[in-house]
């Protein structure tokens, strides 16, 4: 069995190759074209105060280093990965460590409408699963479309998974929202989605909305800054009791501001 020692090493090494071979390409303003490939590729590292999933933290409030790797080809078909540390707690453990989402679909546009048809595998890699309880894996189909009018872009987005994170039944996922371009370079965004989970115990809190506000800009050399304000509709009583650990519930569900910076090559 490959240790975690072992394991970390191959990813990042399965990442830097990635980077190498493809460097990715996803919307935003700094992108890599390879015209002999037909590819556009990006790479995209954040750093941040947290990082939350749907309103949840996944780091038990802690800070998040992250990076995304994103390969489209002409044709609108794409690849991606997505790479972070994360922490959970539950009883009688839980050795999360890191998470490792690899993407693929196919963008499009129909009538004006910029669409994304596309698979999600949400890895957690080196996680060693506790007598009684089930490994965090999980995969998702999901379905996003884009609409710009002006100065504002409308987003949509509706996620299902088969059997949710922990092993949760099917999980339904519905979220709108927009950002809007401001003078001086800001740009305002909003989201709201709404989370169903078929067997709530398992994953750890009731069905709940999530919403969140904030503002963004490119301060320096192509390093944006965002600072928001993220909520959610769970009570810390419901947020992801876990006996002899934290049966009052946990902060992880708690409104606050996360702050980022990011750039993307």
């Amino acid at each position: 069995m490959r240790t975690k020692s072992g394991l970390l090493a191959a990813l990042r090494h399965a990442w830097v190759a990635a980077a190498a071979l493809l460097l990715p390409a996803m919307p935003a303003a700094a992108q890599t074209a390879i015209p002999s490939l037909g590819l556009t590729v990006t790479l995209t590292p954040v750093i941040a105060n947290d990082y939350l999933f749907r309103g949840i933290s996944q780091t038990r409030n802690n800070w998040a280093f992250q990076g995304t790797v994103d390969v489209q080809h002409d044709s609108g078909f794409y690849i991606g990965a997505f790479l972070t540390n994360a922490k959970f707690v539950a009883s009688p453990w839980n050795d999360t460590r890191q998470e490792l989402d690899l993407l693929a679909g196919y963008r499009f546009e129909l009538g004006g409408v910029a669409l994304d048809v596309g698979y999600i595998a949400y890895l957690y890699p080196g996680q060693d699963k506790a007598p009684g309880t089930q490994l965090n894996e999980y995969h998702e189909v999901a379905l996003k479309a884009s609409y710009t009018i002006d100065i504002v872009k409308l987003m949509g987005a509706f996620n299902y998974s088969p059997n949710f994170f922990g092993r949760s039944g099917d999980g339904f996922y519905v979220e709108g929202g927009a950002d809007v371009t401001l003078p001086y370079g800001f740009t305002a965004s909003g989201r709201l989605g709404h989370q169903w989970i078929q067997r709530n115990p398992l994953f750890g809190t009731p069905d709940y909305l999530w919403y969140s506000i904030g503002v963004s800009r490119e301060i320096y050399a192509g390093v944006t800054a965002s600072v928001a304000w993220y909520g959610t509709d769970i009570s810390k009583r419901d947020c992801i009791p876990v006996a002899d650990r934290a049966s009052g519930g946990q902060r992880a569900c708690d409104g606050r501001v996360l702050f980022t910076l990011s750039k993307v090559f």
